[in-house]
C-alpha cells in the first residue's frame, strides 16, 4: 500500500521545524507517524538493514541528522538516546536472500519487516527514497528524507549503527576481509582480500565483482 505524493510539499529543512513531514501527516489525520531508512544497499558483503522510528510527542532531540554526515562516536551517542526514548523497529534482510531476491526487494522487504516490528501500530509512514512496494501503510517518499524528516533522520542512525554492529560481530568469523573496518564496502582493501581468499558465506554473489572473482556464477 502506497500514498506518495499524499502530503503537500514541506520546505521546511527540519533544522527549523523538525517535525513538519510528520505533523502535515497528522493534520491529515494520521496518528502514528514512523520514519523509514535503510543502511547497507552499496555493500558487497553483509545484511542490508532497515529502521522505523517513531518519535514521541514530548521529545524534541538535538544534533540528530543524516547518518553519513555523523562521527561514528556521534551516531552511538544518539543511537542510544533514540533508542530510550523512542519507539523503533528493526528489519534485516541477509545477502543470501539479497541473491536471491535482488538488492531493491531486499531493502523494500527490511523496511517492511521494520515497520511490523515496532512495538507500536504506525497508520503512516516517511521512507527515504523512491517509493516502496508492499509496505502495510500509507507511506510519503521523501528523496534524501534523513535531510527533511528527523524521524527518517533517527531511523538512518538505528539503521546503520545496528549494521555496523553487524559487520563488527561478523569480523570475528572472517577476520580476513576486514569487515570491522570497511563495513563490507567495496574499498581497495576489501576487493584485495575477496581476490586473495575468494567470497566469504557473507558475500553478495549477485554483486560484482564478486561475481567476477566467483567465475561469473553464485
Amino acid at each position: 500500500m502506497g500514498d506518495a505524493g499524499l502530503l503537500i510539499d514541506v520546505p521546511s529543512p527540519f533544522a527549523s521545524f523538525p517535525f513538519a513531514w510528520e505533523q502535515a501527516a497528522k493534520s491529515r489525520g494520521y496518528l502514528c507517524v514512523a520514519g523509514v531508512d535503510e543502511a547497507g544497499r552499496g555493500p558487497l558483503a553483509g545484511p542490508v538493514v532497515a529502521a522505523a522510528v517513531v518519535f514521541p510527542d514530548y521529545w524534541h532531540p538535538e544534533g540528530i541528522a543524516d547518518s553519513k554526515a555523523l562521527t561514528a562516536l556521534q551516531r552511538d551517542r544518539l543511537f542510544q538516546q533514540i533508542c530510550e526514548a523512542c519507539a523503533y523497529g528493526v528489519g534485516v534482510v541477509s545477502a543470501g536472500e539479497i541473491d536471491d531476491i535482488n538488492i531493491l526487494k531486499a531493502t523494500h522487504k527490511a523496511m517492511r519487516l521494520a515497520l511490523e516490528s515496532l512495538p507500536v501500530r504506525a497508520d503512516y509512514a516517511l521512507v527515504d527514497g523512491l517509493p516502496v512496494l508492499g509496505l502495510p501503510i500509507p507511506h510519503q517518499n521523501l528523496v534524501k528524507g534523513e535531510r527533511r524528516s528527523v524521524s527518517v533522520a533517527a531511523a538512518s542512525i538505528i539503521a546503520k549503527v545496528t549494521r555496523d554492529r553487524m559487520m563488527v560481530a561478523l569480523h570475528q568469523s572472517y577476520p580476513a576481509y576486514g569487515f570491522n573496518r570497511h563495513k563490507g564496502y567495496p574499498t581497495p582493501s576489501h576487493i584485495r582480500a575477496l581476490e586473495e581468499h575468494g567470497p566469504c558465506p557473507e558475500h553478495r554473489r549477485s554483486f560484482e565483482p564478486v561475481r567476477r572473482v566467483c567465475g561469473g556464477s553464485r
